[in-house]
C-alpha cells in the first residue's frame, strides 16, 4: 500500500464520519448514511490493501 493510498483513504474515512455526525446533529438520515457508506468504502479499501501487503511478504 503506497503512502498516497493511504492518505487517501483515511481522508475518505474521515470524510465519512464527518457526514455521519453533522446527519446525527442536524437528524438527517441519508447524510448519515452517506457518511456510513464513505467509511465502509474506506474500511473495505484498507483491508484489500492489507491483504495484498500480506501476500507480498
Amino acid at each position: 500500500m503506497s503512502f498516497t493510498d493511504k492518505v487517501r483513504n483515511k481522508m475518505r474515512e474521515l470524510r465519512g464520519r464527518t457526514k455521519e455526525q453533522a446527519g446525527k446533529a442536524t437528524e438527517n438520515r441519508d447524510l448519515q448514511a452517506e457518511g456510513r457508506g464513505e467509511r465502509g468504502v474506506a474500511d473495505l479499501k484498507n483491508a484489500g490493501e492489507k491483504a495484498k501487503e500480506a501476500f507480498r511478504h
